[in-house]
């Protein structure tokens, strides 16, 4: 029965939906700079994309509910000197962007208020930098927030260092030094640790504030460019990379331990970079190729990803960027939104959905989010200290009402499912009980079998609680559920409560002959007698028990006896019914073919006689009347 349990999952049928050419974000000129990034990325106000200008670099944002195609003279962030390889939104304040440059530059931006791309002017203004931070001396590939305190931000440069800033003050606090380019970086939940792959095909996980590794193990093997990403408060993050065949894989890793868990697992043979998200809020990670347009996902359980399904796409990627939860769509059931570049030109928003038709939030697949109040300042976490930020309940944002701040440390509460029977009795709907495939309505004789079949069986229905298993599907987990110990019954239990107990004890039954397992089955006495029908039958079963201790393992074993011989009884039973349905079936061809064979004989003939035309009704009746049966 293993074999048929399906794993269990409320984001089992996630799937994709894609957007509208004309609710896109078109007219765009994205950066086609060869750097490896993501090109764009996202929060709940603002979208910001690497733009491909003229006289220096330069990137744009754009406001989320301006869609469609916008201008061709936009407001663009120019600043830059050289190309803008990455830009990061603070997790704190939605108006605070960071952009790295080809110069070596970090500059900080705000969005002005009220900020739109649809302006009366000819030449829209640009925006300009609040803050640089020098310090690099060569370009900046990557830029990244510290998730849980305000204002630190992570620069990865061409150097082959990291430089940690606190953006307030514009002084650097911390410096990484690697031994090569460094090719991703990724924050623990708690900003205190830092994940990082590079191009000397090492991974390193950083205690930052004590600039030292932590953990150091040889990451993918293959000459292409590696990924990592940090499993929000898991104490485990993975990995996309090449095998040394140009295989694409994935690992899961445990800060400390030198190889992945359970090994690196092949993907596919694209040449594509696999940029890798985590959505803290359904344990899922979404893995989006270059240069394909298909984006996987994967559920963590048991220390492993569990594959759910995979948007396709006839549309290639370059970028891609995930919105935080925040933002996404609570009444459409939506758990995930990505934003992915189309042919350089524009941006389509994918909407990830659980498929639910419920009219209220659904408190299961949307647990608290993180919301916009940091868990420290700059300098506190510069001293060492360290938490989770607060989070949000999105059923506030549900309703529209002020976000609820809820504590950091709050698990969702596992969504109600339906108890085994064995566990704990509950009343029970009628069912169906088993009965003969037959035709409209059995014989007589088969009605009797049938009834005597229901009523043994119903006896017995709560004993085994396998049925209920192999009900549904859904309710089970990829491991087999184990049953729940059974409660022995009282002391002075009664045969009629024995058989109708939840879960009865069953003793290992003794070795006996085959005449001594098929004995009748006992109906229920009333209670006055049951004392001495229980003293008799232990007495028969087990020479070694008094009848003056009537315990509760000889009361089960008489009951796994009667259970055993009812059993024998209803097989009895159902072989009858079986020879007898074979039988009829029998019948039926014999008729059908003397049937056939009058009329092939009377249609050859030049006239038909009265008694044959007599004898083919008669056989057409007693046809119909089998099938009938």
């Amino acid at each position: 029965m293993a074999g048929r349990f399906v794993r269990a999952s409320k984001y089992r049928h996630v799937f994709g939906k894609p957007t509208r050419k004309e609710f896109c974000y078109d007219n765009l000129h994205i950066s086609r700079n060869a750097w490896d990034t993501n090109l764009v990325k996202v929060n709940p106000e603002y979208l910001s994309v690497n733009w491909d200008a003229g006289g220096g670099g330069a990137f744009a944002v754009i406001p989320l509910e301006e869609r469609g195609k916008v201008p061709d003279q936009i407001p663009l962030f120019r600043g830059h000197t050289a190309t803008v390889l990455d830009t990061d939104w603070n997790p704190f304040n939605d108006r605070v962007i960071a952009s790295s440059s080809e110069d070596g530059k970090v500059f900080i931006w705000e969005v002005p208020e009220g900020f739109t791309l649809h302006t009366d002017a000819e030449e829209p203004a640009d925006v300009h930098p609040v803050s640089k931070l020098a310090g690099h001396s060569r370009k900046v590939g990557q830029v990244l927030f510290n998730p849980a305190a305000e204002n630190i931000l992570a620069s990865a440069s061409g150097d082959f260092t990291i430089k940690l800033w606190d953006i307030s003050t514009g002084q650097s606090t911390h410096l990484l030094k690697h031994g090569d380019l460094v090719q991703s970086l990724s924050w623990n939940a708690p900003g205190s640790l830092l994940v990082t792959t590079s191009r000397d095909k090492k991974i390193r996980v950083w205690d930052v504030r004590q600039e030292t590794p932590v953990h150091e193990s040889a990451g993918h093997a293959g000459a292409k460019n590696s990924r990592t990403v940090w499993m929000g408060e898991h104490n485990r993050f993975a990995t996309t990379g090449f095998s040394r065949m140009s295989e694409r894989q994935i690992a899961l890793w445990e800060p400390g331990r030198p190889d992945p868990i359970g090994g690196f697992t092949m993907l596919d043979s694209i040449s594509g970079v696999c940029m890798p998200f985590w959505d803290d809020g359904s344990n899922c990670l979404y893995l989006a190729g270059k240069g394909d347009g298909n984006i996987r996902y994967f559920e963590y359980e048991n220390d492993k990803f569990e594959f759910l399904s995979e948007y396709k796409s006839a549309e290639p990627q370059r970028g891609i960027a995930f919105c935080p939860r925040r933002g996404i769509n609570v009444h459409e059931n939506e758990v995930m939104r990505a934003y992915k570049t189309v042919n350089d030109t524009y941006i389509e928003p994918i909407s990830f959905t659980v498929p639910r038709r419920a009219e209220t939030f659904q408190s299961d697949i949307f647990p608290p989010a993180t919301g916009l109040k940091p868990a420290m300042s700059a300098q506190e976490w510069i001293d060492g200290k360290e938490g989770l930020p607060p989070k949000i309940d999105l059923e506030s944002v549900y309703e529209g009402t002020a976000p609820k701040e809820v504590q950091a440390e709050y698990k969702p509460k596992p969504a109600p499912a339906p108890a085994p029977a064995a566990a704990k009795p509950a009343p029970k709907k009628e069912e169906p009980e088993p009965s003969a495939p037959v035709a409209r309505g059995p014989p007589p004789s088969m009605k009797d079998q049938q009834a005597s079949i229901s009523n043994m069986a119903s006896k017995f229905k709560d004993e085994d609680p396998e049925d209920e298993e192999e009900s549904s599907d859904d309710d089970s987990s990829f491991e087999q559920v184990q049953r729940p110990q059974p409660r022995g019954p009282p002391a002075a239990a009664t045969p009629a409560a024995a058989t109708t107990s939840a879960a009865p004890v069953r003793p290992e039954p003794a070795k006996q002959p085959p005449a001594q397992v098929k004995a009748p089955v006992r109906e229920p006495q009333p209670a006055a007698g049951s004392n001495n029908d229980n003293d008799n039958e232990n007495d028969d079963n087990n020479t070694t028990t008094t009848t003056t201790n009537i315990s509760s393992g000889a009361a089960a074993a008489a009951s796994t006896s009667t259970v055993e011989s009812s059993l024998e009884e209803i097989k009895q039973l159902l072989e009858r019914q079986t020879k007898l349905i074979s039988s009829q079936n029998e019948r039926i061809v014999q008729l059908t073919a003397e049937v056939d064979s009058l009329k092939r004989r009377v249609g050859s003939a030049a006239g038909t006689s009265q008694d044959q035309s007599e004898r083919i009704r008669q056989l057409e009746l007693e046809l119909e009347a089998a099938r009938g049966d």
